[in-house]
């Protein structure tokens, strides 16, 4: 009688495969859906305790009770004006990153924000985000700003006050004022930690060798050199 040959022949090697290969697909899956976890309540304000603690690793606290908190506790003001004096002197640049750690009640809200502000022709370097996708808003003045993709396309357009960008995660993007006068951008993000990565102080200024380089950027030792003084504070 004729039989329907089987589809796939044991393989007595590929069997004592299958677990590595189930544990090596679990991990990627669970690494492709990692993000900030989802929040089991409403919100968590975090409980330091008495006396002035410096809240730096905000899991380590417990939550406030519910009937402790106030609307206060939901504000922060510390960005309604511009700076005054903290502008670097070699971008022209001033920003100021709020997460958790100066805004508590943002704790296991899974988000987080900034504000960043340009003299004229002030510069917001290259750098990127590891960990979150940025929505930028110009609240005031004319900003050059873009980004470029895996692929190596640029997409920059000069933004007008009112005028939204979005910066994908882990994409290089930039921002430079245009105008006359001084510019403001607010910026938020789908992460409490997003991190930050300055390109030019994280080439020059981390400690690569400089053989390496030299031969990367096609530059001479005295170049080198002088991009290491330039940006080994940043």
């Amino acid at each position: 009688m004729y039989s329907i040959p089987p589809l796939f022949k044991f393989n007595p090697y590929m069997s004592q495969k299958l677990p590595l290969l189930s544990l090596f697909l679990s991990l990627l899956l669970l690494l492709c859906s990692s993000s900030d976890p989802d929040p089991v309540q409403d919100f968590c304000i975090p409980e330091p305790g008495p006396g002035p603690v410096r809240l730096t690793h905000l899991p380590t606290y417990p939550c406030k009770s519910p009937a402790n908190v106030t609307s206060n506790d939901f504000v922060f003001s510390n960005l309604t004006s511009p700076p005054s004096s903290n502008f670097s002197p070699s971008t022209g640049f001033s920003g100021k990153a709020v997460t958790p750690v100066e805004f508590p009640a943002l704790h296991t809200l899974g988000m987080s924000f900034a504000r960043a502000d340009f003299l004229p022709s002030g510069v917001n370097p290259p750098h990127y985000h590891p960990r979150a996708t940025e929505t930028a808003l110009v609240v005031e003045g004319t900003v050059y700003s873009g980004f470029v993709d895996s692929g190596g396309r640029i997409f920059a357009k000069v933004l007008e006050k009112g005028e939204v960008m979005v910066f994908p995660r882990g994409m290089i993007h930039f921002q430079m004022n245009v105008g006359e006068g001084r510019a403001s951008i607010f910026g938020t993000f789908n992460s409490e930690n997003p991190g930050l990565v300055r390109i030019p102080g994280t080439v020059f200024g981390s400690g690569i060798k400089e053989e390496l380089l030299e031969k990367a950027f096609g530059l001479s030792e005295k170049e080198v050199e002088r991009l290491r003084r330039r940006f080994g504070s940043m």
